[in-house]
């Protein structure tokens, strides 16, 4: 039975139904309720629950209407038509003049780590012909831009107004204000370390969701998620523990959900030039990381197999690339992981001119992913071994990210799933060559550039024709990894743990999206 207090999901099945609720351990918090501030997987899954995009993806990443019923391409010019009826949370009606402000908001957010401009590449014009038709025009034929809605969730004119060039800022949206959307909740409150409230929206056009209320509480670590868990404190958890995971599967009262994810956990190495931090004993002035022989030495003596194994319980799949095939643009000469060879990697080192090696720090956060500190200390002894000496720098998710930012480190260790399910998106945020006022290269902190891949992805993103595109993805995939561009370590599978009387599926795109939780009797 389905407890009815405030703080745990419940139904009283005695007879009468009582308000339900449901509390989800988080296993990051989201660093801002700004839905364009940061392109960060907790943000998204909390921002996607107020707010909804033109276009959604189901839980295996298929594109589906969501705000706009329709949409076609004409050329250089896409027309999306808006749903009806559909109503904000503060009860006003949801028009093409919102769509228009939310486009035009995206640039103007100021210190983005992540920048939404990715979405909106190659749009030249925004045109709102009547309430319910948004049209489009990009300066070429750009098939990604309808997939790339997803990642622009409708705010309201009227309440994200402001006297700042972007309306609310950032401060404003994560103290509640402007927080007005078309999702099935409603934005209540945030304590931030404590916890994130929201209701359900009475105003919203879709089948209501099943709770009254949902409480987010941030738990950092994995085993007190659990504990909190089988206390009976929350009714879904992110990310249990992966020693843990057998256990909890004949756990009478619980189930577990596992869902193979499109999140590359990778290895980020500077190539911006000589000058780099988290190096020593090479020469002075001296980047190692600048020569393709030590970064392909670095990945030889990756032994992903193992490492998902022995560090990830067998919860991820060894990457061979940033995609796994078959997703779109994915090269299918690049499924296997390639199989670790420290003899070769020292001689490659020697090659390069260190036959001593040299020393590194990995920076990495901790807790963010699933094992990121363990996975990173397991990288850095496998480097040792074949002479890189490597330490880790290990920080809360919070400040690795804002060191990250700052180029602070020389190697660091992230990772990245695509809500579009394109090779191209996550060629354009990780490789490209960074251009701020494009939107390229918005996530490159390794500062990699190679005008060849360049071009492959600039010429996938005019091909309408889908198999040309794919193709075209997968050579730039291919040019990138054998240039060792940034080296691929797993793709994760999410893990959900949950009580008997909660269901939640889980999602390719790892979002706990709780309109699609649901009770069971």
């Amino acid at each position: 039975m389905l407890s009815g207090a405030a703080v745990v999901a419940g139904v009283s099945w005695s007879g009468i139904v009582q308000a339900r609720d449901l509390v989800v351990a988080l296993k990051t918090e989201p660093t801002s309720m700004d839905p364009q501030y940061h392109a960060l997987t907790p943000n998204i899954q909390l921002s996607q629950t107020l707010f909804e995009p033109l276009v959604c993806v189901d839980a295996d990443l298929k594109p589906e209407p969501c705000l706009a019923e329709s949409w076609k391409a004409d050329g250089k010019v896409w027309t999306f038509k808006l749903r009806p009826n559909v109503k904000f949370s503060d009860g006003s009606p949801m028009t093409s003049a919102d769509v228009l402000f939310t486009m035009d908001r995206v640039p103007k957010v100021p210190n983005s780590p992540s920048s939404f401009k990715v979405y909106l590449q190659k749009v030249e014009k925004i045109e709102a012909p009547d309430p319910l038709t948004v049209r489009i025009t990009t300066t070429e034929p750009y098939p990604l831009l309808a997939i790339n809605m997803v990642g622009l969730p409708i705010m309201s004119a009227k309440a994200a107004a402001g006297a700042a060039p972007e309306g609310k800022t950032t401060t404003e949206l994560n103290a509640g204000s402007g927080l007005v959307g078309t999702g099935p909740y409603k934005f209540v409150s945030w304590k931030r370390g404590s916890e994130v409230v929201f209701e359900r929206n009475p105003h919203y056009w879709g089948k209501a969701p099943a709770w009254d209320k949902v409480i987010y509480r941030p738990i950092s670590n994995p085993a007190a998620r659990v504990a909190a868990l089988l206390a009976g404190d929350v009714d879904l958890a992110e990310d249990p523990p992966t020693d843990d995971l057998e256990r909890l599967r004949k756990e009478p009262k619980l189930t577990v959900e596992t869902k193979a994810s499109n999140r590359v956990i990778y290895v980020a190495l500077d190539q911006n030039g000589e000058a780099t931090p988290g190096i020593t004993g090479a020469a002075p002035g001296k980047n190692p990381l600048l020569d393709k022989r030590v970064r392909e030495a670095m990945s030889l003596a990756i032994d992903r197999t193992a490492l998902v194994s022995r560090t990830m319980g067998g919860v991820a799949t060894p990457a061979a690339q940033l995609l796994p095939y078959p997703m779109f643009g994915a090269s299918k000469n690049l499924v296997n992981a390639a199989k670790p060879d420290p003899e070769k990697a020292k001689a490659l080192l020697k090659e390069a001119g260190y036959p001593d090696g040299f020393t590194l720090v990995l920076g990495t956060p901790n807790g963010r992913y699933i094992n990121d500190s363990k996975v990173a200390q397991t990288l850095a002894a496998m480097w040792t071994r074949i002479g890189v000496k490597t330490s880790i720098d290990a920080n809360a998710p919070a400040v690795f990210f804002k060191n990250r930012d700052s180029y602070a480190y020389s190697a660091y260790l992230a990772g990245w799933g695509t809500a579009t399910g394109e090779m191209s998106n996550t060629l354009i945020a990780l490789l490209v060559t960074p251009d701020k006022d494009k939107g390229l290269g918005t996530t490159n902190r390794a500062r990699y550039s190679n005008p060849a891949m360049d071009k492959l992805v600039a010429e996938a993103s005019s091909q309408m024709d889908d198999a040309a595109r794919a193709a075209t993805l997968a050579k730039a995939s291919e040019l990138a990894m054998a240039d060792f561009a940034m080296l691929p370590i797993h793709f994760e599978h999410s893990v959900w743990a949950m009580k008997k009387n909660v269901s939640f599926k889980g999602r390719a795109d790892q979002q706990t999206m709780v309109q699609y939780a649901v009770p069971v009797k």
